[in-house]
């Protein structure tokens, strides 16, 4: 036999194992590199900007001095005059004197001078250079040219004289007199090697290093040498007072040198991690692999004596073949066990439940697990158990989720039961009905009121837990396993009396009277009454539907013969009152019928069957009610309308007249003539008024006065305001128009 498990269990350690150490070693050197590079360029970009903000600082102090000076001191202002200078030729003296003082104030400037347009007198350090001699006359010709120009020049060289060698330097000039004359320029040179001796005493070469460059790009200024190798550039930053930029980095051969260091450490413990590990898994797969040796041992063995060994096959497939074998015999066995079990139980529960005589019922129960051993039972009782409103069970579930329920349904009201201290079996006998069979012992009392209340307690548990009502059919309490077919079938006449008899859903047979019956000519008198009354509008007719119902739960009729009834007395009604109109008609035939039909048939209860009898028949009563006082009310509004178009011109004539002259309420009146004419009365008497008023006026010759009388108003003045109101003109306009009647821009409202 191939030994190839143990290698198998210790080979399958290793690939996860060592791409994880990998992994988190390089994750680790990772996420360190990114936090050092991350801090350096933020270190770096910090000291880059300290450099370029101390430079800008210095040149706007030197900028503001020379202006503060130039400002205050009036020898400069002087000096542009060259009638004072003549004059003084002291101002020359203090203005080199205060020069000299600005450049010993601040090592940064190299040299300045005051340029004079009216003479083209330059004023320096030395003393005054005439125009031609003077060696920087190119920039003053450039300055001139661009006088409005605040900034910094670029770098360019400087010398006072010919001979004289020339400075790197960078200028700035402005206009005198201050801040924007035209007499002259103060010019200020800061020397470059002053500015680079500044920014490498701030910059550390060993470590970093640091690149100017100009507009175009071109080096200016390097901290690094020649001769060293460029390094990494991390920041690069604007100046915008010189146009400068300011590139910054770690200096090649220093980058990272800590990071490398950090790195190795991590190298070291992740090898020492992986050779700890390697021992580990050494020592555990050999102490694992034990109890698998010891398993090998018991199947090659067995396999010996069963003369099965002729092939051979490693750890791995030899016990997956042997456990796989033993599995599936293990389930065969337990299936077939299982299924002769719940064939052998149903068989002799459907045996009981016939009536058929059965030896040995109780050796039978204890061998189908039914029976738990030493409960000696002696009264038995059948318990009929129906799922309320199936169709919506179905609906609402899908086929497993309904099996599921149902078996639920079942362990628990076998659990209720034993809590209460009886015996109970518990088998589906159809689709929505469940048997139950109680059983209890000789010294049971009050068997009856303990199986109401176990029935009682298993539907309120059932509703609020699964969401489901139950019906119970309960039949009488019996001696002997061979009398429970006569409890069953009491129990099953019981569920046929479920409208008259069920109280929460539960129907004991001894609750069924002995003399029930039809009595079917009782209750076609009853409805004949009933629909009398409510043909006549009476409302009596509620009093005969509940005598109906009275009747129904005193003769205790089954749940037949009570709907079979209920349809008849709705089929006379439907006689007398569905022929009256479309409406009416629909409460008895027609999708609305149809689906109140459906709603009496999933009715479980006589008093929810009142309560939907009653409010059906409301509904109805009012619709006919209404239908025919719709009919009556039609004839009085048309006797009304004659009645007013006979007595409009009476200025009496108004709704509490009317009310008097019909009999009815001024506001009823004032409903009838909206619904049927869409307009209130006022509305309408004043059209009509005015109608005949047009007509007189353009068919007589009568005063405003007299149409007035004879249209219903008691003067013209009303009868003038409500006549431009309604046809838009007054009636002397309407006359002299000579308007037909209708024709006239009416602008007013009813």
């Amino acid at each position: 036999m191939k030994k190839s498990w143990y290698r198998r269990m210790l080979l399958s350690y290793f690939p996860i194992f060592l791409f994880t150490i990998t992994m988190l070693t390089f994750l680790s050197f990772l996420m360190v590199n990114e936090i050092s590079h991350n801090e350096t360029v933020k270190a770096d970009r910090i000291s880059t900007g300290y450099i370029m903000d101390t430079l800008s600082r210095s040149l706007r102090g030197i900028e503001t001095d020379v202006l503060e000076e130039v400002e205050k001191n009036e020898q400069y202002r002087n000096f542009l005059n060259v009638d004072r200078t003549t004059e003084n030729h002291e101002v020359m003296f203090e203005v080199v004197d205060s020069m000299r003082g600005l450049i010993a104030n601040d090592s940064l400037i190299d040299s300045m001078y005051v340029y004079r347009i009216e003479d083209k007198q330059v004023l320096t350090l030395s003393g005054l250079v005439p125009w031609n001699d003077f060696a920087d006359r190119d920039f003053l010709e450039h300055a001139l040219a661009n006088a409005s120009y605040q900034g910094w020049s670029t770098i360019r060289p400087y010398h006072e004289l010919s001979m004289e060698s020339g400075k790197k330097v960078i200028s700035m000039y402005k206009r005198e007199p201050l801040p924007f004359g035209t007499e002259g320029l103060v010019v200020i040179n800061v020397n470059m090697y002053a500015v680079e001796r500044m920014i490498q005493s701030m910059k550390n070469d060993s470590v970093t290093f640091l690149h100017i460059r100009d507009k175009e790009g071109q080096l200016l200024f390097s901290t690094m040498n020649s001769d060293e190798v460029d390094g990494k550039v991390l920041n690069k930053v604007e100046m915008n007072m010189l146009g400068w930029t300011f590139e910054s980095g770690i200096a090649a051969g220093q980058l990272f040198l800590w990071v490398s260091v950090i790195s190795y450490v991590w190298v070291v413990i992740g090898v020492l991690t992986v050779l700890f590990a390697i021992v580990y898994i050494l020592y555990i797969t050999r102490k694992n692999y034990k109890p698998i040796r010891v398993m090998m041992n018991r199947i090659e063995s067995i396999q010996l004596r069963n003369g099965g060994l002729g092939m051979k096959m490693d750890e791995l497939t030899l016990i997956d073949r042997t456990l796989e074998n033993l599995i599936q015999q293990t389930e065969d066995y337990e299936k077939e066990q299982h299924d002769h079990l719940l064939a052998g139980r149903k068989q002799l529960f459907y045996d009981l439940v016939q009536g058929e005589e059965s030896a040995n019922v109780e050796e039978r129960l204890l061998k189908l697990k039914v029976l738990p051993a030493g409960m000696k039972l002696e009264q038995f009782a059948f318990i009929m158990v129906e799922i309320g409103h199936y169709g919506n069970f179905r609906s609402g579930f899908s086929a497993r989720d309904q099996h599921t329920l149902k078996f639920a349904l079942s362990n628990v009201l076998q659990e209720l039961a034993r809590d209460e201290g009886m015996f109970a079996w518990a088998e589906w006998i159809g689709e929505s009905r469940m048997g139950i069979i109680i059983g209890m012992g000789t010294d049971s009392k009050a068997a009856k009121d303990r199986i109401r209340q176990f029935a009682e307690k298993g539907g309120e548990w059932v509703s609020a837990n699964l969401r489901m009502s139950l019906s119970f059919g309960i039949g009488p309490v019996l001696e002997g396993w061979a009398k429970i077919g006569i409890s069953y079938k009491s129990a099953v006449n019981a569920m046929l009396h479920k409208l008259s008899l069920s109280k929460e859903a539960v129907i004991m047979s001894d609750d069924l009277p002995g003399n029930a019956g039809k009595k079917s000519y009782k209750y076609i008198q009853l409805a004949a009454d009933l629909v009398r009354e409510f043909r006549l509008s009476t409302g009596l007719w509620r009093e005969h539907l509940e005598q109906i119902f009275e009747s129904l739960e005193a003769d205790c009729l089954k749940d037949e013969d009570i709907q079979m009834l209920l349809q008849t007395m709705m089929d006379m009604l439907g006689s007398e009152l569905g022929n009256i109109s479309e409406e009416l008609q629909e409460y008895f035939k027609g999708e609305k019928a149809g689906q109140w039909k459906q709603t009496v048939d999933d009715t479980t209860s006589l008093t929810e069957l009142r309560s939907l009898f009653l409010a059906y028949l409301t509904e109805l009563y009012h619709h006919y009610v209404a239908f025919c006082e719709t009919k009556n009310h039609h004839a009085m509004i048309t006797e009304m309308k004659a009645y007013i178009e006979e007595n409009f011109a009476n200025p009496d004539l108004s709704l509490k007249h009317l009310s008097d002259r019909f009999h009815i309420s001024a506001k009823y009146a004032s409903y009838l003539f909206k619904e049927e004419f869409n307009m209130k009365f006022v509305d309408f008497i004043v059209q009509l008024r005015m109608e005949h008023a047009e007509g007189l006026l353009a068919e007589t010759e009568d005063s405003v006065q007299s149409i007035a009388l004879q249209v219903g108003y008691a003067n013209s003045i009303t009868f003038g305001r409500v006549f431009k109101r309604v046809i838009g003109v007054t009636p002397g306009d309407y006359r002299r128009l000579k308007l037909k009647p209708g024709k006239a821009n009416q602008t007013g409202t009813f």
